[in-house]
């Protein structure tokens, strides 16, 4: 493993050398570096020898899911979403769960003999959105706040909301496959219950004692930071020791932290940031070693036929409906379908059903095949389609009124994958240029 971690160390930093010039490019983190782990990885260069079924592998993967989860949950700044949750709101409770149904329908009409359990499962892992592969629109400030800051919320939620569906869906595969269908329902909703419950009394806690020790200056700035990411850390890892999934834990736990500091932790988060920011770099250099190169030696096509219908329609439809009655633009609505690009929690979400397979002696072809497709499509699509569409779009709206729905003037919420994940980034202007012209 070490000329792996070797070969990692050094693509990094000369991805740190260029990053920039990557990016005026639209060549984002995930395709550098998935493109990096499939050179080096066991199908081409074999510099690397990362496994899935490592143990080290398997606790980084999910402590980088479950740190970006305290995280973008933590940041949320709610009292920010009173003055327009409308569109939030709709994206998360209807278009969400829509996506998750129409994308279990999808996947049981491709592949009707891997079950339903399986089909519901799919549609759930590549339901959550990952705003750090489209930020030529959301950070483009001619793009209006209001969308930009819609999709950025429903990016940094979604992938939390839809942890219980993955969670649920996980235990009635393993419950079809071992022919143990009576109580997997229940115990599953008991591991969700117990991390809920793990995340909610150790976020208010450590909330209130970070902001406790913030106000009589007990803290510095540098261990407030260590402090928090260790606190994400007790949340997840006591969550799991009690028999509870530790993501929703992490996300719930965050979300509690966030009101039990006042929403006055922003600068505490930044060490818990970058820590699973640079795992989530590894996190997709593994998926480019071990899941892209089979793709092509062993193709499935029902797979890349589920993919480019899951980018498009199971997530386009969902949108559009959930829109209805909000007097949008045509190209307002498509664009906020088609930006629902695919990510790490969906990275994450596979390798941890890969493990529940494995363990039961289930086939993970076709899951594998079926994420793995949708991911990788979605990385380059969205990627390489961000900055000519945001060009697009704004040259549009230079002639829209500002009556405009799409030109509601509201409070710029900053997304997590902001700060890491865009090289070019600049300070957001406090209001909206397109408003301007």
């Amino acid at each position: 493993m070490l000329p792996g971690i070797v070969v990692f160390c050094l693509s990094v930093i000369i991805y740190a050398l260029v990053s920039i010039w990557l990016g005026k490019r639209s060549i984002t983190m995930p395709m550098f570096f998935i493109v990096v782990g499939a050179l080096a990885g066991p199908y081409v260069l074999n510099w690397n020898t990362f496994s899935l079924s490592s143990e080290e592998i398997k606790i980084l993967v999910e402590i980088t899911l479950a740190l970006l989860l305290f995280a973008d949950s933590s940041t949320l700044k709610l009292n920010q979403l009173k003055e327009d949750a409308v569109l939030p709101s709709r994206l998360l409770g209807l278009a969400l769960p829509m996506i998750i149904f129409f994308g279990g329908l999808l996947a049981f009409w491709l592949f009707p003999q891997e079950g339903i359990g399986f089909a519901l499962l799919i549609g759930a892992i590549l339901a959550p959105t990952d705003a750090a592969l489209g930020l030529s629109i959301f950070n483009n400030p001619r793009v209006p706040v209001r969308i930009r800051r819609a999709l950025n919320v429903e990016s940094g939620l979604n992938d939390g909301i839809a942890t219980p569906f993955v969670t649920l869906f996980t235990a009635f595969v393993v419950a079809e496959q071992t022919q143990k269908l009576s109580g997997w329902a229940s115990s599953a909703l008991i591991d969700i219950s117990i991390a809920v419950g793990v995340g909610a009394i150790l976020g208010i806690i450590g909330g209130r004692l970070f902001n406790g020790a913030m106000r009589r200056r007990l803290t510095s700035r540098a261990t407030e930071q260590i402090g928090t990411l260790a606190l994400a850390m007790l949340i997840y890892f006591s969550s799991i020791s009690l028999g509870g999934n530790g993501f929703i834990a992490a996300f719930v736990g965050g979300l509690l932290f966030s009101y039990g500091t006042r929403h006055h932790q922003h600068h505490t988060l930044e060490f818990t940031e970058a820590t699973g920011t640079i795992l989530s770099v590894f996190v997709w250099t593994l998926f480019g070693s071990i899941l892209v190169v089979p793709l092509f030696t062993s193709f499935y096509p029902e797979a890349l036929l589920y993919a480019i219908l899951s980018l498009t329609l199971i997530r386009m439809l969902p949108v559009a409906i959930s829109l209805l009655r909000t007097h949008f633009r045509t190209d307002t609505k498509l664009l906020m379908g088609w930006l629902g690009p695919r990510g790490l929690a969906s990275v994450v979400f596979t390798l941890i059903a890969y493990e529940s397979f494995n363990e039961t002696g289930r086939p993970y072809q076709s899951l594998f095949a079926i994420a793995s497709w949708t991911i990788l499509l979605s990385v380059f699509l969205h990627g390489f389609s961000a900055l000519p569409l945001a060009a697009w779009y704004s040259n549009r709206l230079k002639k829209v009124p500002l009556s405009s729905p799409e030109m509601l003037d509201v409070p710029y919420t900053e997304p997590l994958q902001d700060r890491f994940s865009n090289p070019t980034r600049n300070v957001p202007p406090p209001t909206d240029p397109a408003r301007l012209e």
